[in-house]
């Protein structure tokens, strides 16, 4: 019987031998990238170091203080607030220097929100003194506003939320007013002097203040088209004095309701 021809062993290196190399190429590229994006540039390493030391002086002695539980030390950074720390400094959180249209970026903001309110005060205080309300009405902007203080004697009786009868009239120019003018949002606050309350309704000068904020809000939605889901409204009591509370003239400076009007580049939310 004929015997079988034994298989010829395969030609070149074992299988495996392939396998294993492909392996140590891969391993030798990957720890190749790895050393590649670890090196550091000596020379701006010691450029970051010269400004961090200049503007904090960290580095020294091993670890230094910037701010309360702020620390470096050891090499190892806790400095949670480290992005704030370096814009402060004119730059980035790699280092490098912000560029000057970014810095000023706030400050053109800050004109346009200006601008804008000032705008539309203007246009509320030209409306204000049509309808003759401009000894009733002061008006007043800031960037984010434009503010509308009415004497709470003018709405109130002392110790009241219901607006008086004669104010009605003033109320339905205001919401006229707030109609045309306010595209963004609103909000009402309540002020009082710090006379303590007495044989009154309210216990406290922060419920009747909250109260007098709410009596408006409440008006506003019954008498005018306003969104009243952009209408806040809030009492603030005898904490934001305009005046001095050791006179009469100025307790009745004091005692008032704020409405402001917030420009549409307002970051009021």
């Amino acid at each position: 019987m004929a015997k079988r021809k034994p298989d010829e062993p395969p030609k070149g290196a074992p299988a495996w031998q392939s396998t294993f190399a492909d392996l140590m190429n891969l391993l030798l590229c990957f720890f190749v990238m790895l050393f590649s994006m670890s090196s550091i540039d000596a020379q701006k390493f010691e450029l970051l170091a010269a400004s961090f030391n200049q503007t904090f002086s960290i580095f020294s002695a091993g670890a230094t203080a910037i701010g309360d539980g702020v620390l470096i030390s050891m090499g190892v950074s806790q400095l949670n607030e480290l992005d704030d720390y370096i814009n402060s400094t004119g730059r980035d959180a790699e280092g490098e220097t912000i560029p000057e249209d970014l810095e000023s970026a706030n400050e053109v903001m800050e004109e346009a929100k200006l601008k804008e309110s000032e705008e539309l005060a203007e246009k509320i205080e030209e409306a204000v003194k049509e309808k003759n309300l401009d000894k009733e009405i002061d008006i007043e902007f800031t960037a984010q506003y434009v503010q509308l203080t009415l004497n709470g004697a003018l709405l109130f009786d002392s110790g009241s939320v219901v607006i008086k009868e004669e104010a009605l009239p003033l109320m339905n120019q205001l919401g006229i007013i707030l109609q045309r003018f306010s595209e963004g949002n609103i909000e009402i606050e309540g002020h009082t002097d710090n006379v303590p309350m007495s044989g009154a309704k309210y216990s406290n000068n922060d419920e009747l203040s909250s109260g007098r904020a709410l009596s408006v809000f409440y008006y506003l939605e019954e008498n005018t088209t306003l969104d009243m889901s952009r209408v806040k409204h809030s009492g603030r009591g005898e904490y934001a004095p305009i005046a001095d509370n050791s006179t009469e003239e100025g307790r009745a400076r004091n005692r008032r309701v704020e409405i402001k009007v917030y420009n549409t580049l307002s970051s009021y939310e």
